[in-house]
């Protein structure tokens, strides 16, 4: 499998506070790649460094052949690196149509808004309802429709679970499994260990802004006291 996406030696700082520390993790192309912890492990701060939000102060971000540490966040988008952020973040007073018509892709590619609508019914029914008025779960599958739109090659997902009903939460998840298995990458961030597990090939666990494991995810998935190890938590059962 070749490299899509390589991370060497990220530091991060939020002000004098270090938050990563010599992070290290790739992902191949087409591969569903899990990074797990407890809040505050630095998790999301991994993903903004990728982007470009959050700069890192060392370390290199190499993405389809280019190195992009420290790029803005829009020109990592251009190069095909979609985000589906912590709380969805969207246009609340724009409608469903709105918020995808935002983030299409000029350049055109695969995954069109009636694409989007075609694998996500529901929100073509909602194409005229103002995101702030969807439920979380339809916000979740929105901020999904939102990062294909702009034809990624790879996805960075953060916590899609996150406060949604488990029903939601199979439909979600549902959705991801088709993005792999159409050869997108993800990097999936995920407090249910064993759901994202389910779903990855490979995984990541940080304590404390490091990497403190990664191997396969199956072997990881079928030793539950070596999770509980790894991230200090009893472990939330699959859906």
């Amino acid at each position: 499998m070749s490299e899509l996406l390589a991370v060497e030696g990220l530091c991060t700082n939020y002000g004098k506070i270090r938050i990563l520390r010599d992070v290290s993790l790739t992902v191949g192309e087409g591969e569903c790649v899990a990074l797990l912890g407890l809040n505050g492990a630095g998790k999301t701060t991994t993903m903004r460094s990728i982007l470009g939000l959050t700069p890192p102060r060392a370390g290199t971000v190499r993405y389809a052949g280019h190195t992009i540490t420290g790029w803005p966040a829009y020109k990592v988008a251009r190069l095909g690196v979609g985000y589906v952020p912590e709380g969805r973040r969207m246009f609340k007073d724009l409608s469903t149509l709105e918020n995808l018509q935002l983030a299409e892709n000029s350049r055109g590619g695969d995954w069109t808004i009636a694409r989007v609508f075609e694998h996500l019914p529901k929100l073509a029914e909602l194409r005229g309802r103002k995101a702030g008025r969807l439920s979380g779960g339809e916000q979740e599958m929105l901020a999904i429709g939102r990062a294909l739109v702009a034809n990624p090659r790879l996805i960075l997902v953060d916590e899609p679970s996150q406060g949604l009903a488990p029903l939601v939460v199979e439909e979600v998840y549902r959705i991801l499994a088709e993005l792999k298995n159409s050869r997108v990458a993800i990097l999936l961030v995920e407090q249910n260990a064993l759901l994202a597990l389910k779903m990855a090939e490979r995984a990541y666990v940080l304590d404390s802004g490091r990497v403190v494991h990664d191997g396969p995810a199956a072997e990881l998935a079928g030793d539950r006291d070596r999770i509980r190890s790894l991230m200090g938590m009893d472990v939330a059962p699959a859906n």
